[in-house]
């Protein structure tokens, strides 16, 4: 096996990309690791290379938690409410699902032109994002990494 050259050190490329993953893939919290002697064989760092690359590519591969990547649309917190209910009314009118915004429904509370026009302008978003819709209702709404919901009104969320 090829030795390191330029570095003074006589360890073999495996050795030392064992000790240069060990360092560096530990918190910042944990003392650094015992470098294992060359004396321990081949053997020894053969293994820890497969296990440190087992577990770099666990790390990357791991599916993402929930919540990543997902997104509302709801209504920006500067648009005057008489805009967000123009906005609203054109989404509600165009394929938003509004009815659960209506009196005695899950989502009517609480009782605001920008309450109201979030669920519209979301409903109408999760509906047509895949479709060429967009979450710009003239400016009036805005996109979000945090869910919405709030019990008993859930936000619709269509990957």
């Amino acid at each position: 096996m090829k030795l390191l050259t330029g570095c003074g050190c006589k360890t073999s490329c495996v050795d030392r990309l064992i000790q240069l993953l060990c360092i560096f893939s530990l918190p910042p919290s944990l003392p650094p690791p015992v470098l294992l002697p060359s004396s321990m064989g081949k053997k020894m760092s053969i293994v820890l290379l497969r296990i440190m690359l087992a577990l770099l590519a666990t790390s990357i591969i791991t599916p993402k938690s929930n919540g990543e990547n997902e997104q509302w649309c709801i209504a920006d917190e500067q648009t005057p409410d008489d805009e967000l209910q123009a906005a609203m009314d054109w989404a509600c009118g165009n394929g938003a699902d509004c009815s659960k915004i209506q009196m005695n429904q899950p989502c009517y509370y609480p009782n605001t032109t920008r309450d109201h026009a979030s669920y519209a302008f979301n409903s109408y978003f999760q509906k047509f994002k895949n479709k060429g819709g967009s979450c710009y209702f003239k400016g009036a709404a805005v996109i979000t990494e945090l869910d919405p919901s709030h019990n008993p009104c859930r936000y619709e969320f269509i990957p």
